[in-house]
């Protein structure tokens, strides 16, 4: 199944990790720490209050300064964070959890080092892979695997959500630590 598909047929708790995970990757060029986003995982726990989200989501943003950057990477993933949703409403995190799919894929395309044969990465999200590099597909693999653990796992499915999230962010970091060497 495509990840444009695994979206359309998500719940809403899947739908809120699916855009977490991918911002939670993305930190890196937030500034933030690795903590940053917790409070926002364990939101989304059975026993959370309803409006733990939107509390926690300000909170987070406070933490972070949305500064000024001329680094298209960068300012999609401040993008990510600014457009999530104050209500966890179905409709609302699908909106948002598809627009962090494609910032995502976006961001790993624009640091990878091998260029990505597609023209853009809605072909990645529909299943067209060949030619794809390597940091795309492996971000695509990570987006595809929360919503699939979410949706046959339910509550239960978020701690393996956010270990390949924490992996994809170590992932990243590395790229993000290594592209500022090479330009520095």
């Amino acid at each position: 199944m495509s990840l444009v598909e695994l979206i359309a047929q998500a719940d809403e708790r899947g739908l809120a990790a699916s855009g977490l995970a991918c911002l939670d990757r993305c930190v890196p060029l937030l500034g933030g720490d690795d903590e940053l986003l917790r409070p926002l995982w364990a939101s989304l726990t059975d026993d959370a209050d309803a409006d733990a989200w939107g509390e926690r989501l300000e909170q987070t943003r406070a933490k972070l300064d949305a500064a000024a950057s001329e680094d298209e990477a960068v300012v999609l993933a401040h993008r990510m964070l600014e457009a999530a949703p104050a209500e966890r409403s179905a409709a609302e995190v699908r909106i948002w959890a598809d627009a962090c799919s494609v910032a995502s894929l976006q961001i790993h395309r624009l640091l990878d080092t091998l260029a990505d044969d597609a023209s853009s990465v809605d072909a990645r999200r529909e299943g067209r892979t060949d030619g794809m590099s390597p940091l795309v597909a492996a971000e695509l693999r990570r987006q595809i695997v929360v919503l699939e653990v979410l949706a046959g796992h339910g509550p239960a499915g978020l701690r393996r959500a956010l270990e390949g999230s924490v992996e994809g962010r170590r992932v990243l970091r590395a790229v993000v630590s290594r592209r500022s060497r090479q330009q520095g």
